[in-house]
């Protein structure tokens, strides 16, 4: 049989081009033949002649910057600059020869929730990287984002290199280098130092450093820096109480006139600083000015949540929703608060409706299919188990998913042996 392509599937015919690095999915003499099965001629190195490198994944997504400068000498370099030279990631190169569907399977998704208990950290964080733009969705259904296994590769390495000591000068680096070559892939950290004491990941914020459940700390790598020495009271809360609001310092001639996006902002800096009470505030004197809006109600809501407030979180998510019924993150989050206030059938409510807005919401199916088995309806329950599975197979939450069904089939036989 003759396994060539058809014309029309020639997509690099003519085009000379580069492996670099090691590649992730085959060997690099396959990826070569199936290169030049789409017309390219495949060389060894990228040069001026060369028409597109693809990156390999391998060590994904951050090579060594010193194999990035090996892989492209400088007329290479000059010819990325001046656009002669393209250079795609590995999965790029997929994409484009139509062997990965660009528009993200959803099944290979997770939701900040998964991403949360995978790295096992707060939801809180998984947001607050991505409102710092550290890491990107792949998608957005309804207002909840989705991250690809892009975005969690660069999670995890990330975490990896600062278990291992990695510093944060370093890490910056090699993003930096990385984003030349692979500026879709880039992670602006103008805003984000992230560095690592012993065991803990911390985040740099001015001259400070914020743990991830938002404890500040002293850094004296920084002081050290500037040849500054901490003070006697260094590494433990100053004496006098924080500013409890972070609006900018200057007012206009008006008067005291901030805008929804500085207060939005106020917030956001606030609830970072572990001032989770001002914070709230906040969100409330923004909707007090401008009006209520679903997205700060629903992060008012996470506040008053996290402040173990579940009453009045479970009422900002309503307001949420009610601004907003497409809004399927609130009426999943309210769905867990009213279970955990034991309203179970609410809940069921809850995430039903979540699910007419978005059926191929996992998370939505797992919390309903748990809510179901304590309610006793292990039929409905099992539904809803599977088709979690089929959302979300390579889940977190997956092991126990396939338990509970593998304990109603246990069940199911029990109770036909008793017959």
């Amino acid at each position: 049989m003759d396994t060539q392509p058809e014309e029309p599937t020639r997509v690099l015919a003519g085009k000379r081009v580069a492996l670099v690095g090691r590649l992730a999915s085959m060997a690099r003499r396959d990826a070569a033949q199936l290169l030049r099965a789409h017309g390219a001629t495949v060389v060894d190195r990228p040069d001026s002649s060369v028409q597109l490198a693809v990156v390999g994944e391998e060590a994904f997504p951050l090579p060594d910057p010193a194999a990035l400068d090996a892989w492209f000498d400088a007329p290479a370099r000059a010819a990325v600059d001046a656009g002669t030279l393209e250079v795609l990631s590995e999965t790029g190169l997929w994409q484009r020869l139509g062997l990965v569907d660009p528009q993200h399977d959803i099944q290979r998704l997770y939701t900040p929730a998964m991403l949360a208990e995978l790295l096992g950290v707060a939801v809180s964080v998984v947001r607050r990287w991505h409102r710092r733009g550290l890491i990107h969705p792949a998608r957005k259904v309804q207002r909840l984002p989705y991250f690809d296994f892009q975005e969690v590769a660069t999670a995890r390495r990330l975490a990896d290199l600062l278990a291992a000591g990695a510093s944060p000068a370093a890490i910056e680096r090699k993003l930096a280098a990385l984003g030349r070559y692979l500026p879709h892939v880039q992670r602006p950290l103008a805003q984000l130092s992230v560095i690592i004491q012993g065991k803990d990941i911390l985040l740099r914020e001015g001259d400070g450093l914020i743990e991830p459940g938002g404890q500040r700390r002293f850094d004296f790598d920084a002081a050290a820096d500037r040849g500054a020495a901490p003070g006697p009271e260094a590494g433990v809360p100053d004496a006098a109480p924080p500013p409890s609001v972070g609006l900018p310092d200057r007012a206009d001639a008006a008067g005291l006139c901030f805008s929804a996006e500085q207060m939005a902002a106020a917030a956001a800096e606030l609830e970072e600083a572990d001032q989770l009470e001002a914070a709230a505030e906040m969100y409330r004197a923004m909707m007090a000015a401008a009006g209520p809006q679903p997205e700060p109600c629903f992060l008012l809501a996470e506040l008053l949540y996290r402040l173990g407030e579940g009453s009045a979180a479970r009422e900002r998510y309503y307001m949420a929703i009610e601004l907003d019924e497409n809004y399927v993150e609130a009426r999943a989050n309210l769905g867990c608060v009213l279970a955990e206030q034991g309203q179970r059938e609410l809940a069921v409510a809850a995430f039903e409706g979540a699910l007419r807005y978005h059926p191929d919401y996992a998370d939505a199916h797992y919390h309903l299919a748990r809510t179901l088995d304590e309610l006793g309806r292990r039929n409905d329950a099992e539904s809803h188990w599977r088709a979690f599975l089929d959302h979300a197979p390579g889940s977190p939450w997956a092991d126990h998913a396939h338990a509970r069904l593998d304990a109603a089939g246990s069940e199911l036989d029990e109770s036909i042996l008793r017959y």
